[in-house]
């Protein structure tokens, strides 16, 4: 299949938020190119392909190479996920290649909280996003950085213990009121594809949160759809969670290189119910065609799929 003369490209269309960005652009009719690196197995790329996909394996740090792949594109899409050698490195390869290729718009792989407004030093992987955002202003190209807050699916399905079912109670450091932002997978590929699609200029920073709660608001939600009196459980003050990040850094070693160790998760988990990655304004309304997700719906919808499963 060939392309017209402007289309976005995505890399990382072979992960689950990437190949969504990808089949959203597709539902706008966008023509959407997917770089995967070579050898990538035709079974990854074989739903891309049937939504009209274009594929092209290339080398991800081979500049040259990806300047003469991105030649043509109007915004290129990172969804790439990884540490140092793929934010700043493989990415980084990316963004000269766009820059070289003379693309219109750029949209990093960020997609979590506003670690624009947190600690440094607070979050490793939030740490890189922030020093990539060095290299994005010194660019020159046009860039929207996407933060939707933490995956609702993380917390529905138990990743981020939030919710116990078996003592019904919902657990939370620091202050139970604090609001925490959360958005489903497909809503951000939804949105993301919207600002791809956009021929608009775009802001610098754009939020976007598909609920906003506190462990009392989840409490209550809890309580209604599951017939039972749910209580919020104070674990720790903040202090005792950022000790316990330490804790757990000295003595879980040798895991530098994994993505998501258990501190590295407690650290995003720092990062919202200290509030410091609240995100704030929301930009939710510019795409009004979108619908949104809030937490009541989603655990329904889980209730309803473990009811079937019965």
């Amino acid at each position: 299949m060939s392309l017209p003369q402007k289309f976005v490209v995505v890399a990382g269309a072979t992960g689950n938020l990437g190949s969504l960005i990808a089949l959203s652009l597709r539902k706008r009719e966008v023509a959407v190119k997917a770089i995967v690196r070579p050898g990538t197995a035709a079974s990854r790329t074989r739903t891309l392909r049937q939504a009209g996909v274009v594929v092209e394996e290339v080398d991800l740090i081979n500049i040259p190479a990806l300047t003469k792949s991105l030649a043509g594109s109007s915004t290129v899409v990172s969804a790439l996920q990884g540490l140092r050698d793929v934010m700043l490195g493989t990415q980084g390869a990316l963004l000269d290649a766009a820059v070289a290729a003379d693309v219109q718009r750029f949209i990093p792989s960020d997609f979590s909280l506003d670690f624009t407004k947190t600690t440094p030093g607070s979050n490793r992987n939030l740490d890189l996003r922030r020093e990539f955002h060095a290299k994005l202003y010194s660019s020159g190209i046009q860039w929207t950085s996407i933060q939707c807050g933490g995956f609702m699916e993380m917390l529905t399905s138990g990743q981020m213990p939030m919710i116990n079912d078996k003592w019904h109670c919902i657990n939370y450091f620091g202050s139970a009121d604090q609001k925490l932002d959360f958005t489903t997978v497909p809503e951000v590929a939804a949105y993301t594809a919207a600002v791809a699609a956009d021929p608009r200029p775009t802001p610098i920073i754009l939020r976007i949160a598909g609920d906003s709660f506190s462990a009392t608001d989840l409490a209550a939600v809890a309580t209604r759809l599951r017939g039972q009196r749910y209580k919020t459980m104070w674990i720790g003050s903040l202090g005792f969670l950022r000790g316990l990040i330490s804790i757990l850094k000295f003595f879980i070693r040798g895991v530098e290189d994994k993505l998501l160790p258990a501190w590295q998760g407690m650290q995003y988990l720092e990062n919202m119910v200290s509030g410091d990655g609240t995100l704030d304004p929301l930009d939710n309304d510019r795409y009004p065609d979108l619908t949104w997700t809030t937490v009541e719906k989603a655990l329904r919808e889980v209730d309803a799929e473990k009811d079937k499963q019965k």
